[in-house]
């Protein structure tokens, strides 16, 4: 009796890659603390939802979110920021935790203006002395 090895074909169309998610530089997630929502449709289009969080930790290109309740996010749903004036950030839904927890990935970077303004608004500590350049 001989037993086959699964042959595994090495081509380049079997890997699909991504600049965003595998080739872009993982940015230093910083500690926050911003009330923000979440929006997203239910039930095809027919009704958008909206349901409050706690943005815990923030980058350029993702978010740690605490929500207070459980509910059945969609893998995409937008992310609005009332208290910085950013509405509708594109997020991709990449894990949910025990604990309430839900790792985002935004759809775009932010910039580093819109990820100040999210500072100043913040009340965790570490952000106590920021201020807001209306200059820029």
């Amino acid at each position: 009796m001989s037993s086959a090895a699964p042959v595994i074909n090495r081509h380049f169309l079997n890997k699909e890659e991504s600049f965003m998610y595998d080739r872009e530089a993982n940015f230093p997630m910083e500690d926050t603390r911003n009330e923000a929502r979440i929006e997203f449709t239910e039930k095809g289009m027919q009704h958008l939802s909206s349901r409050r969080c706690e943005i815990i930790k923030l980058s350029r290109s993702s978010a740690l979110i605490g929500i207070l309740t459980q509910f059945q996010l969609p893998q995409n749903f937008y992310l609005d920021i009332p208290s910085a004036r950013i509405p509708l950030i594109g997020c991709l839904l990449r894990r949910v935790h025990a604990n309430n927890i839900i790792e985002a990935r935004f759809l775009r970077l932010l910039s580093e203006r819109d990820l100040n303004r999210i500072f100043v608004y913040s009340t965790h500590p570490n952000h106590r002395n920021r201020t807001l350049d209306i200059y820029r």
